[in-house]
């Protein structure tokens, strides 16, 4: 028998394969890697990715399927990309199709055409500028609000409040804006620590990785910008990632202001039409600057030229579900790939990247002085032992807050807590409201007249009586931003007080409009969780209070006091932006805690060399590397025995695992979330290598036994928690 054609098509299954398909003499010499095709795949009919050209195979007693249709003319993936993504695969231990699966936006991936379909453009009428919808109408409020600002794309606004604005006669279709394709000349002159960061930046050929260390206010994004226009001025593009959504806005608006018409976002909170549409004119060159969160590292270029990761030390970069990735670890694969500098830029930098600078594998530069020259804000602890407080603020705080106040300046409060209270107590018999799914408390949500689970979402009503006593004395414990902000606005009745966590940010555009406020001055008071914490750039606000981080000093993970330490500096930051020094207050009931005393005290670089000097003493990250396999089952023992076989598999591959230890399985932190029962086993390793040769020979099998039946498992590479 004549041999046959076949091709390797990626397919989007949990299995850690590709799969064979018979490569007609029609579509032969088309079917070339990182072309999307259409294929049979059992009963049903799926998108897939060629992955490897078409090869001569010996006829067996498998019956081979053609693909059904050829997606694309031309190799949608590039040979960069689709190295990329195999890279990617292989080193977080995930299936080849999931993972191209997750970097196509949505039309792609569903095998959409891939070419431009520009959306329609809509202004205000001559009668919308003049249109006064009533006060409760917040989406035509807001829809006019931004259309006020100019043109916007269709596809950009919500859809039903374009059409009651659009049957009102508000607004009316037009030409999309001309897009100026050039560098505004309105650049300010850098300052000499800058010029010296940029001066050893041009000085470096090909692929490099550079720290950029730089205090808040010290200039970061201006370098960034500096050396966007190097790449453009050599006709190459620029990848900046931000860790998240809040932040691109801003970013995007000092590209666009000193790029005008050559930048495209890239982020979760865009349509997906507009996502793809960005994906395809970086891959075009279109688009000269990319600027995104974490997906945005796998968008395709043309030409790369430089890459930037802001906030490198934050969490926000490692993906948690799925396919678990590092897009800041990824975007350095990245830059290696086109020979293209990147730069890590962060006022708290990780151990992980810190540890790479000292051990010379990038290099360290540093930025320690404000642009504005203002000193950085001092830390002072508020002693919270003893004192009496409203609503978990001290007299101490509400008094530097009200002299902020009266003379003229905003004040942010920062408590990384959503809801009115953590707990709901009953005062007759100590019974705190669980969560019937997790093994944790509901947090009561005042607002909403809601408990509400922060690990798995399951709410319900507050109730009336205690669950265990039928007392009727429920009290909220503890305190979250609602209580903080209902407090504020109690205390301080002349002054706008508001709330900027996910609860009170939802609708599209509010965290913008907010922060105009912010900046105009008609906000004082500033309530908080993380998403006002880094990158915000806030010129009026003289005080930050930090109302606890007493939990964060006694976690169970062991990257805990890293991430308070990040927290605290970064919040510490926003204060004394302008030409004022800014104040920062922190309470606490733990004021000698000795790690809070040198952060306090010595600064954040003292901070990490005494966690750098622990984790080295313990061999944990970055003085080792971890893998940690999760499973979790309707049936605890389940997921034991599942672990217990999983290590029993790797125990059997003696070669593969040497110098690889295997700690566990043991329950996870929290045992129960959403009904299932969670254990896990952690694989620590000296070195990356052996790592990486006994995942690659241990997780394709994991799947194929007995025990994984029962179970949802997951491999985590280079983990950010153990929770």
């Amino acid at each position: 028998m004549s041999a046959l054609e076949l091709v390797s098509v990626a397919v989007a299954t949990p299995l850690y394969r590709l799969f064979d398909y018979l490569a007609p003499a029609a579509m032969h010499a088309r079917l070339q890697p990182g072309v999307r095709v259409r294929v049979p795949f059992g009963k049903r009919t799926v998108v897939g990715v060629v992955v490897e050209p078409p090869r001569s195979s010996s006829p067996g007693d498998f019956k081979y399927r053609p693909p059904l249709a050829l997606l694309d003319e031309t190799p949608l993936l590039s040979a960069d990309l689709l190295e990329l993504l195999r890279w990617a695969a292989q080193y977080y231990q995930y299936p080849l199709g999931r993972v191209i699966e997750a970097a196509l936006p949505g039309p792609l991936r569903r095998g959409n055409a891939a070419r431009d379909s520009s959306p329609v453009w809509v202004r205000l009428s001559v009668a919308g500028t003049t249109a006064k919808p009533p006060s409760r109408a917040h989406r035509l409020l807001g829809l006019l609000d931004e259309l006020a600002q100019g043109p916007r794309p269709d596809d950009a606004l919500d859809s039903g409040t374009l059409r009651k604005a659009r049957d009102k006669g508000w607004i009316e279709d037009c030409h999309a804006p001309p897009a100026a394709s050039g560098i505004a000349a309105d650049a300010p002159q850098p300052s000499a620590a800058q010029c010296d960061v940029l001066r050893e930046l041009r000085a470096a050929r090909g692929f490099t990785v550079s720290l950029l260390e730089g205090v808040t206010g010290s200039g970061k994004t201006e370098i960034y910008l500096q050396v966007a226009a190097d790449a453009l001025s050599r006709s190459q593009q620029a990848l900046i990632l931000a860790p998240e959504i809040g932040l691109t806005p801003q970013l995007v608006s000092r590209f666009e202001a000193r790029f005008p018409g050559r930048v495209a976002p890239f982020h979760s909170g865009m349509s997906e039409s507009q996502r793809a549409q960005s994906w395809l004119a970086a891959r075009d060159g279109r688009a000269d600057i990319v600027i995104g969160t974490r997906s945005a590292v796998f968008v395709p270029f043309r030409q790369l030229g430089i890459v930037v990761v802001d906030e490198e030390h934050d969490a926000s970069y490692k993906q948690q579900e799925g396919f678990r990735y590092s897009a800041r670890d990824t975007a350095v694969f990245r830059a290696q790939q086109w020979k293209a500098p990147v730069i890590l830029g962060s006022a708290t930098p990780s151990l992980e990247t810190l540890a790479n600078g000292r051990a010379g594998r990038y290099r360290h530069l540093r930025l320690p002085q404000r642009v504005h020259r203002t000193a950085p804000p001092r830390i002072d602890l508020v002693d919270a032992r003893g004192q009496a407080m409203s609503h978990g603020l001290t007299s101490s705080l509400l008094a530097t807050t009200e002299k902020h106040l009266s003379a003229g300046g905003q004040v942010l409060l920062f408590i990384n807590r959503r809801g009115f209270a953590p707990a709901l107590l009953c005062r007759e018999c100590g019974w705190v409201a669980p969560c019937k799914r997790c093994d944790a408390r509901m947090t009561l949500h005042r607002s909403r007249s809601r408990l509400i689970c922060h690990h798995c979402g399951y709410e319900t009503v507050v109730p009336q009586q205690c669950g265990k006593c039928q007392a009727h004395a429920l009290a909220p414990v503890g305190q979250g931003t609602e209580r903080v902000e209902d407090a504020l606005r109690e205390r301080f009745p002349n002054h706008r007080v508001e709330r900027f966590d996910s609860d009170r940010v939802r609708r599209a555009g509010e965290l913008e409009r907010l922060l105009r406020d912010v900046a105009s001055g008609d906000i004082h008071i500033l309530v908080g969780t993380q998403m006002l914490a880094k990158g915000h750039d806030f010129a009026g606000l003289s005080m930050v209070g930090i109302v606890s981080v007493d939990q964060a000093l006694f976690g169970v993970d062991f990257r805990a006091l890293e991430r308070m330490g990040q927290l605290v500096v970064q919040v510490a930051g926003r204060a004394g932006r302008g030409t004022e020094a800014g104040e920062v207050l922190l309470q606490t009931h733990e004021p000698q805690h000795p790690k809070l005393r040198t952060l306090v005290e010595h600064g954040y670089g003292a901070f990490a060399d005494e966690l750098l000097a622990e984790r080295v003493g313990s061999g944990l990250p970055p003085a080792s590397h971890l893998a940690l396999l999760r499973a979790e089952s309707l049936d605890a023992a389940a997921a034991m025995r599942f672990l217990h076989d999983a290590k029993a598999g790797l125990k059997a591959q003696a070669g593969a695992r040497r110098g690889v230890a295997a700690l566990g399985p043991v329950a996870a932190p929290m045992e129960r979330r959403a009904g299932r029962w969670r254990a896990q086993l952690l694989l620590q390793a000296e070195k990356r290598a052996p790592l990486q040769r006994a995942l690659s020979a241990w997780v394709p099998g994991l799947g194929d036994l007995p025990s994984a039946r029962k179970v949802r498992w997951s491999i985590d590479v280079d983990p950010v928690d153990l929770y």
